[in-house]
């Protein structure tokens, strides 16, 4: 199954994931790696992984599963389950490989895999950036991605919950 292209067949464990895109059967492809919970979806989320993905061949994404995002964001997030937000990454053309971890941070995966790039956000200072070591001790580089400003899962939910009734565009039929 390496560089499987069915949709559904992109979402791969951890163990997979070593398997079909480790250094030793990677050949000479140059592989991506980025996190995050992507919850709520938006054209700032798809931008960071077109990016990332055009720093390399192969652009792998860990996903935090629900209960890391709960442990990291809150008891209330995710607002989307793990399985329908892995598939949605899947789904887009920038995305090879959709991997979950349970774990609060993705040190695990980095460290097995051993990605040729390693990318966050801006926001995220360079001492923040969990795997930074293991990439840079493998000859690998980390890439801080510019970020779209006007969007944010966060600033989206709150936008949600204070819209006052009658006040909100009516609901399309």
């Amino acid at each position: 199954m390496p560089w499987a292209t069915h949709r559904m067949g992109r979402i791969v464990s951890q163990e997979e994931l070593t398997q079909f895109v480790g250094r030793e059967v990677r050949g000479p492809r140059r592989v991506v790696f980025t996190n995050g919970c992507f919850d709520l979806l938006h054209p700032g989320h798809i931008r960071l992984l077109e990016q990332a993905r055009s720093l390399g061949d192969v652009l792998v994404v860990g996903l935090n599963s629900d209960a890391s995002v709960r442990r990291v964001k809150g008891a209330s997030r995710p607002l989307i389950p793990e399985g329908e937000r892995a598939e949605i990454l899947a789904a887009l053309s920038a995305v090879d490989f959709v991997v979950i971890f349970d774990e609060s941070t993705p040190r695990e995966i980095i460290a097995g895999l051993l990605p040729d790039v390693l990318t966050k956000g801006a926001d995220w200072g360079p001492g923040e950036i969990v795997g930074r070591a293991e990439v840079e001790a493998a000859g690998g580089k980390v890439v801080s991605l510019s970020l779209e400003p006007g969007y944010s899962t966060t600033a989206i939910l709150q936008k949600i919950l204070t819209t006052t009734p009658g006040k909100s565009e009516p609901a399309s039929r």
